[in-house]
């Protein structure tokens, strides 16, 4: 793969046949070392009966902590629950064994002795915990935001980026809320426009492109990928190890077959880092695939980039995808 000032450019070329006339390129733009460092619900559809479908009322839930009823205790949904058994002795046997299980959970929650219900107790202070940060020390100190953000939408990014926990992109890019439409799957792909398949994506391009009107779409690949160690090291041969993973990540096999046949004598290591940027193209090119993504690109209103971020250096890469028309040819 050859570089320019440091860039990778040997990106997966985007099949004529699939553009037609359209012509594409990659160009580095960026890079970057980084420190280590309310409204009314709408009514519900007529097809929906505001009644119960079987005999038994649905059993009522009660929250494990809210921010407006946070003095409700374990002991409190016990009680109710017990209440709830009480007056309703028709819920039957599998209602009241239900309840029973419900109940027993809460208590164990709440008292038990074996470990349990403190690491439950744990996880759910953590998230009170949270919560409160973000309200006291964002919320709260910027109504004028928060209002604006409830009146609507109106980001300038769409950003695809890898449900990876150590990537989060609106840390890694200080992005504000309201800022990025964020899709985050494994491995940061964007499969090619088909109705048929993998329909969340496409669904997630049309309202962020044609709804909220982004200006740009960036793909970022990081380090110490395992969606791209997974595609490296699946044999695709008619067998198959996982449910889902296989399938997904074959969206990016001609990032695999670039990598192995340019560095196919590099160690393992070195061709899954090449893979995760080669990926990232693969998705740009596939972006392209989407007819109003083209749409977009051609009349100024949408660009495309790709970004790689290596949080093992502190690094971030950024390039783009740049689209444009070849002029007509007539033979005559």
């Amino acid at each position: 793969m050859s570089t320019i000032n440091g860039f990778a450019t040997g990106f997966p070329t985007v099949p004529t046949a699939q553009l037609s006339r359209h012509a594409a390129t990659f160009r580095p733009i960026a890079a970057a070392r980084l420190n280590s460092s309310a409204a009314t619900p709408p009514a519900p559809p007529t097809l929906i009966r505001n009644e119960p479908v079987f005999a038994a009322p649905a059993p009522n839930v009660y929250p494990l902590w809210r921010k407006e009823i946070g003095k409700e205790s374990y002991e409190e949904a016990i009680a109710g629950l017990q209440k709830l058994l009480s007056e309703k002795r028709e819920l039957g046997a599998v209602a009241a064994a239900k309840i029973d299980e419900v109940t027993a959970e809460l208590q164990t929650a709440s008292g038990s002795s074996d470990g349990g219900g403190a690491v439950l107790s744990a996880s759910v202070e953590r998230l009170k915990t949270g919560f409160t940060t973000f309200k006291k020390g964002k919320y709260d100190k910027r109504p004028g935001l928060f209002s604006e953000l409830a009146r609507g939408q109106s980001p300038k990014y769409m950003v695809f980026a890898c449900s990876d926990s150590r990537v989060c992109p609106s840390h890694v890019l200080d992005f504000e809320l309201g800022e990025a439409f964020v899709v985050r799957n494994v491995a940061n792909m964007v499969p090619e426009y088909d109705k048929t398949k993998y329909c969340g994506v496409g669904a997630a391009i049309e309202f962020a492109v044609l709804h909220l009107k982004v200006q740009e779409i960036v793909v970022i690949g990081h380090s110490a990928c395992g969606g791209i160690k997974g595609l490296m090291s699946f044999p695709y041969d008619g067998s198959s190890s996982t449910d889902f993973i296989e399938d997904w990540v074959k969206i990016c096999l001609p990032a695999k077959a670039k990598v192995l046949a340019e560095h196919g004598d590099a160690p393992f290591g070195d061709q899954c880092a090449f893979c995760e940027k080669e990926a990232v193209s693969v998705s740009l090119g596939n972006l392209l695939s989407y007819p109003f993504v083209r749409e977009g690109l051609v009349n100024g209103s949408l660009a495309l980039k790709g970004g790689y971020y290596d949080f093992v250096k502190g690094t971030f890469e950024l390039w783009s995808l740049q689209f444009s028309l070849s002029p007509s040819l007539c033979v005559a």
